[in-house]
C-alpha cells in the first residue's frame, strides 16, 4: 500500500504541474492519473487502497471544505444570501427532474429507476468546484459581488437536496413503501441542524483556542479530528436525525473566523499546505474509481441526456439569479461553475447496482459518463470563465 501511495504522489504531483503548464486546471491532470493507474486501466493500486478509498476522499473533502469554511466572511454571506439559498435547490431539482423524465422517455425505464438516476446525476461536485472558487477568492476574482462565495455556499447545501432525493427513490425502488413527505421535511432539518451543531463546535473551539496556548500546527490536527469525527456520525445516525455535516464543517470555520480571525486565518494557512496532499489523492482516487469501459456502455445516448439535464440546471441557475445585479458575463459564469460531477456520483454510482435494482448497470455508466465529461470540461470552463468574465 506504501507503493501506491508513492504512486499516487508522484504521478499526482507531475501531472499536475504539466497541465498546469499546458494552462489547464491541475485537477484535469490528476483525475487521467487516476484513471489510468487504476483497476480499470494499469492496475498498479494496491486493493487495499482501493478498499479505504472513500474515507480518503472523504478527508480530503472535509480539509478544502474547512479551508471554504475559514474563507467565508459575514459581510459577502449576508450580501449573496437569498440567490445562495436559491441556487441550493433550484438548479438541482430542475436536472433531476428533467433526467428522471427524459430517461423513462430514452430508456424506457421505470419512473422510481429514473429518478435514482435522475438525483445520483444531479448533484454538483464540491470537490471540483470548492478548489475552484477558492482559487478564485485568492486571487480576488468576483469578490466584490460575492460571486465565488454564491456558489461555495450553495453548493454543499445542492448535495444534501440530491442525495436525499436519490435516498427517496432507492427507497421505494427496494422497500416499495417510504414517506416521501418525511423525506422532504428532512431536507430543511439536516440543513439546520448541520449548521446549528457547526456553530456549537465553532463556538467550543473558539473558546479552547482562546484559554489555553495550543500550537497553530496542534490546533490545525485538533481541527480537522473533529471534523472527521461529525462527519462520520453522519450515517450511523441518519435513519433517525437527518444531519448535514458537510454544511456543518463549512459553518465550523465560518465561526472561528467570524470570532477569532487572527487564529482562524493562520488555520486557514495550515490547512492550504495540508490541501497540497489531500488535493492529490481526492482526484487521483476519484478518477481511480471511473470504469471508462462502463461508461462507454451508455454510449451517445447516455451523452445527450447528461447534456440536456444540463440545460435544466442552466435554466435553474438563471432562475436562481434573478433579481440580482449580474452581469450577463457573471451569470454565465456561474451556470458554468455549476455543472462539474465527480464526488457523489463516483460515491454512490454503483451504490443501485450493489442493491439489485433492475437498471443498476445503466445507473452506473451514465454517472461513470458524467464524471468523465463534465468533471473535466467544467474544470476548463471555471478556470477559463473565471479569467475572463469575473472582475
Amino acid at each position: 500500500m506504501a507503493l501506491s501511495f508513492a504512486l499516487i504522489i508522484i504521478f499526482g504531483l507531475l501531472a499536475n504541474k504539466l497541465f498546469e503548464k499546458l494552462k489547464l486546471p491541475g485537477l484535469l491532470g490528476m483525475l487521467i492519473v487516476g484513471i489510468l493507474i487504476g483497476p480499470y486501466a494499469l492496475n498498479l493500486l494496491d486493493k487495499n487502497i482501493l478498499l479505504i478509498s472513500e474515507d480518503l476522499r472523504k478527508i480530503a473533502l472535509i480539509v478544502i471544505l474547512l479551508r471554504a469554511g475559514l474563507g467565508i466572511r459575514k459581510e459577502t454571506l449576508n450580501k449573496v444570501g437569498i440567490p445562495a439559498i436559491k441556487m441550493s435547490f433550484i438548479p438541482g431539482l430542475l436536472e433531476g427532474f428533467t433526467l428522471v423524465f427524459i430517461t423513462i422517455k430514452v430508456f424506457n425505464i421505470s419512473f422510481t429507476e429514473a429518478g435514482i438516476l435522475g438525483f445520483i446525476i444531479a448533484a454538483v461536485s464540491p470537490a471540483v468546484v470548492v478548489p475552484s472558487m477558492l482559487s478564485l477568492i485568492d486571487k480576488n476574482k468576483g469578490s466584490k459581488k460575492g460571486i465565488p462565495t454564491l456558489i461555495l455556499a450553495s453548493a454543499s447545501i445542492d448535495d444534501v437536496f440530491a442525495i436525499t432525493i436519490y435516498t427517496t427513490f432507492l427507497s421505494m425502488y427496494t422497500t416499495g413503501n417510504v414517506s416521501i413527505f418525511r423525506q422532504l421535511i428532512n431536507i430543511p432539518i439536516s440543513i439546520i441542524l448541520g449548521i446549528i451543531i457547526g456553530i456549537i463546535i465553532g463556538l467550543i473551539l473558539t473558546n479552547i483556542f482562546k484559554k489555553h496556548h495550543i500550537r497553530d500546527t496542534k490546533k490545525t490536527l485538533i481541527l480537522l479530528g473533529i471534523a472527521i469525527i461529525f462527519n462520520s456520525l453522519e450515517n450511523p445516525i441518519k435513519d433517525f436525525i437527518p444531519i448535514a455535516t458537510l454544511l456543518g464543517i463549512m459553518t465550523i470555520g465560518f465561526i472561528l473566523l467570524e470570532k477569532y480571525p487572527v487564529v482562524a486565518n493562520r488555520l486557514s494557512s495550515k490547512l492550504n499546505k495540508v490541501w497540497v496532499l489531500a488535493e492529490i489523492i481526492l482526484f487521483v482516487l476519484v478518477g481511480a474509481e471511473v470504469n471508462i469501459f462502463v461508461a462507454m456502455d451508455s454510449g451517445l445516448l447516455g451523452i445527450l441526456v447528461i447534456a440536456i439535464g444540463l440545460i435544466g440546471r442552466s435554466i435553474g441557475v438563471l432562475i436562481s439569479l434573478i433579481g440580482t445585479n449580474f452581469n450577463y458575463k457573471e451569470r454565465l459564469f456561474c451556470t458554468i461553475a455549476y455543472t462539474p460531477k465527480a464526488t457523489v456520483q463516483a460515491a454512490i454510482g454503483a451504490v443501485p447496482l450493489s442493491m439489485g435494482v433492475e437498471n443498476g448497470e445503466l445507473i452506473l455508466a451514465i454517472a461513470v459518463l458524467a464524471i468523465i465529461i463534465t468533471a473535466p470540461l467544467g474544470a476548463i470552463g471555471i478556470k477559463f470563465a473565471g479569467k475572463r468574465y469575473l472582475e
